[in-house]
Formats: C-alpha cells, structure tokens, sequence
C-alpha cells in the first residue's frame, strides 16, 4: 500500500473528528466514498460529511425502500431524516442532518 497522501491524511482526521464511534467497516466504507474522484475539489471535511450521510441513508435506513416503492429522492430523504440522525447520534457524531436539507 502506498503512503497515505495529505489528503488522505485530513479524510482520516475528518472521519475520526465527525463519527469518534462508528464501527470500522462503516467507517471504512465511509472513508473510501469520501476519497472517491467525485469528491476530490470539495475540502476533507464536506466530502467526509457528504459520503456519511450518504451511506447511513443506503446502509442503515429505509431510503432505497421508500424509493422503490416510489417515493422521489426528497421525500425518501425527508422520511429518513430521524433514521439518519438516529445512526449519528449512536456513533456520536458531532454534526446531525437539520431538517430543512440545508445541510447537503
């Protein structure tokens, strides 16, 4: 494995700051999303907070189920809210989803 680069480095540091009690293979998942070539022009901090909500809502939600059962991605995400934030407070996150989707 190569050394870890800078930005790596502060995806790591985000991770570890945002989500100090998530499970490892969560957070692994997490780090890999944040890492992903879509992310690479937002700062560590938002490419973290955008692959965290994104995979609480996939992983640990109701979304995709609301979804197939044909609710658009708003309201999928509007009902997944308390769910979301659910998930967050277990890990102890240090930022929760406000309801009003400022937050994405």
């Amino acid at each position: 494995m190569s050394p870890p680069t800078g930005r790596r480095r502060a995806i790591a540091k985000a991770l570890t700051a945002l989500l100090p009690l998530a499970p490892y293979a969560d957070m692994e998942r997490i780090r890999a999303d944040a890492g992903a070539a879509h992310m690479k022009t937002l700062p560590p901090t938002i490419a973290v907070w955008l692959a965290t909500i994104a995979h609480v809502r996939h992983s640990h939600t109701d979304y995709e189920k609301l979804l197939a059962e044909g609710y658009d991605r708003d309201s999928a995400r509007f009902f997944v809210i308390e769910q979301t934030n659910g998930v967050l407070t277990r890990w102890r996150a240090t930022r929760l989803l406000e309801e009003d989707g400022e937050d994405e």
